[in-house]
């Protein structure tokens, strides 16, 4: 069974898209900050993170960076999934994305749980 680190701090996209997870047959686990995450990271490293970039305590940015930056996490599978887009995010975070080990990049408003199912299944296939 795949591990999936679902990082956001919405309530109700958390349990959203961690019911479709669970449905599908992923395990998942919940981070509802970039600490948590970092934290979560050193105890069970994920198949796969689904991450926030507008996060408390730790942003997905800083999230990003220091998983890179460490041999042992920095080949995480990560999307971003998030209310800013590849531009949004490359303008405010000062990143190129696909240079920084992000898979896909997803607007919230324009992705539904199936698409994003879809898309995990077809990245740890």
């Amino acid at each position: 069974m795949k591990n999936i680190l679902l990082v956001e701090d919405d309530p109700f996209i958390l349990d959203i898209y961690s019911s479709q997870l669970r449905s599908q047959g992923f395990k998942v686990d919940i981070a509802k900050d970039g600490q948590m995450a970092l934290d979560k990271i050193k105890i069970n490293y994920p198949d796969l993170m689904l991450l926030d970039m507008e996060l408390p305590k730790v942003n997905g940015y800083e999230v990003l960076k220091a998983l890179r930056e460490d041999p042992k996490t920095k080949n995480i599978k990560t999307i971003v999934l998030s209310n800013y887009d590849e531009a949004g995010i490359n303008a405010k975070y000062h990143i190129d994305i696909a240079n920084f080990g992000i898979i896909k990049c997803f607007l919230k408003v324009s992705i539904t749980p199936e698409e994003i199912t879809n898309t995990i299944k077809e990245i740890l296939n």
